[in-house]
C-alpha cells in the first residue's frame, strides 16, 4: 500500500510538472519581482498626521513623520478658510464656472498657503435629494479642478447636498447662504 501511494504521488506530481510547461509555468516557488528601485512619498491620514511610506517591489512599509526635537507625529490642522455663496461662482442649477468665479479661485488657490485642500459643496433645499445631492458634488468637483489646474493638491471632494444647512430653507436669504463652496485648509 505505501508503495502504490508513492508511485501515485510521483505520478501526480510528475503530472502537474509536465501540466505547467505546457502552459509556460514553472512549479517551483517565483521570486518576486525586484526593480532596484525603491519609490517613497508622503501620505496624510483623515487627521491630517504624516506617514513616510516605501516600497521597494517586495515588501513596503509606513512610519510616521515625527518632529526631531519633540519625536511628536506631525499632523497638520484641518480648519475652513474658505466659504462662499455658490451663487458668485455659478449660475442657478449649474456645475459651470462664471469666468469671474473661475479667475477669483485661481487667484485663491494660488495664494493661500496650505499643504493641501479639500472642496464641499452644498445646496439649498430646493428641488429633489438626488438632485441636489449630484448639483453639490459636481460643483465640489469643479472647484477641485480649479484647485488642481494651478498646481494645488486636493484630498477630498465631496458634495453634501442639502445635508448640512448652515441657516434655515425657509427664507430666501437662509437658501443663499446654503448654496456654497466650502474649501478646507490643511495648514502646519
Amino acid at each position: 500500500m505505501r508503495i502504490l501511494g508513492g508511485v501515485l504521488r510521483c505520478g501526480l506530481v510528475a503530472a502537474v510538472t509536465a501540466a505547467s510547461f505546457v502552459a509556460g509555468t514553472t512549479v517551483s516557488a517565483q521570486e518576486p519581482a525586484v526593480s532596484g528601485k525603491i519609490e517613497w512619498g508622503l501620505w496624510v491620514d483623515a487627521d491630517g498626521c504624516q506617514h513616510w511610506w516605501a516600497d521597494g517591489g517586495t515588501e513596503g512599509y509606513m512610519v510616521p513623520r515625527r518632529d526631531r526635537q519633540t519625536g511628536k507625529p506631525v499632523c497638520r490642522k484641518q480648519v475652513s478658510c474658505l466659504t462662499e455663496s455658490a451663487d458668485a461662482f455659478f449660475a442657478t442649477a449649474s456645475a459651470t464656472l462664471t469666468a469671474e468665479g473661475r479667475a477669483r479661485l485661481e487667484d485663491y488657490f494660488r495664494q493661500t498657503a496650505a499643504y493641501s485642500f479639500s472642496v464641499a459643496g452644498h445646496t439649498d433645499s430646493r428641488g429633489s435629494d438626488s438632485y441636489n445631492q449630484a448639483l453639490s458634488e459636481a460643483r465640489a468637483e469643479t472647484v477641485a479642478a480649479v484647485a488642481r489646474s494651478v498646481g494645488a493638491v486636493v484630498e477630498s471632494v465631496t458634495g453634501y447636498g442639502e445635508g448640512q444647512p448652515a441657516a434655515s430653507n425657509a427664507t430666501a436669504e437662509g437658501m443663499a447662504q446654503n448654496r456654497r463652496v466650502e474649501v478646507l485648509c490643511k495648514k502646519g
